[in-house]
């Protein structure tokens, strides 16, 4: 039954690995706050790790899931069938159950793990790209997903790299391209087609604004950050940062519905979406300052304004949407996922302030078990519903 669909295994493994992942992340704060285990520094230091796990092994079955599921029908294409599907889920399921035991203390396991999960990448990415060259015509926003995902699969190979020769660059590079070639363009796009088209299902009248210049200029200025972070060019991030800034916020005055009342699924989609704004202003911010003073006077909060804030609500809102009309169930917010929405803003808000704080480790750790708790039941639920049925009796 979990290979009936893509969804169905893919984000099975992605809602296990939210808890597995962050499981040991939370421990490692914990113990670096009040030494309670005597966890060992893993054969990559922890804090590397938490960035690649996070980005490269969570997030990525939900995206495999997801366009793998909607690139036939984004290129009017038939349907995958379960054994395009099924080798990239075991890929990432493995790959992310190798690293977690080597994080976990053995670490003769944690270069396999990376290995596995990039061999699954790699299947994956090989079917969307023939999809794309079946294409009798060009879909932009299949395009700019597959873009990222080679940029992504660029900054899996820069771990591997590292593996090989300890040159720390290739790590820093490595965590950059998960965030800024490979998350950010994912997001970006799958917002920019589904948040029009999921408002106009729903809104009577709306009008679908979904200007492909938009699309264009965002990947000018994403490319843009991405290469003066590679070039520590902090002190002039201002210039992509702010734009970035001021177009997100402009799709967002014109993505929100003129109506008091709109459903609860799509509010939580357009609040997710608001945190981008606002990262990329907190991000403006840090650079003008350090442009003036050589000081990072906001640390890692832009960071994790986009990793919590953005990537963490938006996981939540776009994939109880998906689930829900996949498994032929209402299109419905539901309260396990407005309790996991509302407590992820709390965790993102927290995490932010923790860096403007003199006892950040405390906070980080409250904001972690929060995560925890969050995503508890969210994941027990979707669980259940990717092990069952449909409701409705139709396949898939």
């Amino acid at each position: 039954l979990l290979a009936a669909a893509p969804h169905r295994f893919l984000f099975f493994v992605g809602a296990t690995n939210i808890l597995l992942a962050m499981l040991w992340w939370t421990l490692w704060l914990l113990d670096a706050r009040y030494q309670w285990f005597g966890l060992a520094q893993p054969a990559i230091p922890a804090g590397w790790m938490h960035a690649i796990v996070m980005q490269y092994q969570v997030l990525s079955p939900f995206i495999f899931g997801f366009l793998l599921t909607v690139f036939p029908r984004w290129l009017s294409l038939p349907a995958l069938g379960r054994w395009h599907y099924v080798p990239v889920g075991i890929g990432l399921l493995g790959g992310q159950l190798l690293t977690l035991a080597g994080l976990f203390g053995v670490p003769h396991l944690l270069y396999p793990g990376i290995l596995l999960t990039t061999a699954g990448w790699l299947v994956g990415l090989a079917f969307l790209l023939q999809l794309l060259a079946n294409e009798k015509q060009i879909t932009w926003h299949a395009v700019s997903c597959a873009g990222a995902l080679l940029l992504g699969l660029t900054g899996l190979l820069l771990v591997l790299a590292y593996g090989w020769s300890g040159n720390a660059m290739l790590m820093f590079a490595a965590i950059k391209f998960g965030s800024f070639g490979f998350l950010l363009p994912i997001y970006f796009t799958v917002c920019h087609r589904m948040l029009p088209f999921f408002a106009s299902a729903v809104i009577p009248g709306y009008t679908i604004a979904r200007p492909f210049w938009a699309l264009a200029l965002f990947w000018i200025l994403i490319l843009a950050h991405l290469a003066l972070e590679l070039a520590h060019g902090y002190a002039w991030l201002w210039l992509p940062d702010i734009a970035l800034a001021a177009l997100t916020a402009f799709l967002l005055s014109r993505w929100w519905p003129k109506q008091a009342k709109s459903p609860a699924l799509l509010r939580v989609l357009l609040f997710g979406f608001s945190w981008l704004p606002i990262s990329m202003a907190l991000y403006a911010i840090q650079s003008l300052w350090f442009s003036s003073t050589g000081e990072f006077i906001l640390g890692r909060a832009p960071a994790h304004a986009l990793f919590i804030g953005y990537f963490g609500s938006l996981l939540v809102a776009m994939v109880t949407r998906v689930t829900q009309g996949h498994s032929g169930r209402p299109l419905e917010l539901g309260k396990v996922a407005a309790f996991a929405f509302i407590v992820i803003q709390i965790v993102a808000m927290l995490r932010v302030l923790a860096e403007l704080t003199s006892n950040s480790l405390f906070w980080q750790c409250i904001a972690a078990v929060l995560w925890l708790c969050a995503f508890l039941p969210w994941v027990v639920r979707s669980s259940w519903i990717y092990l069952t049925p449909r409701v409705d009796g139709q396949p898939g």
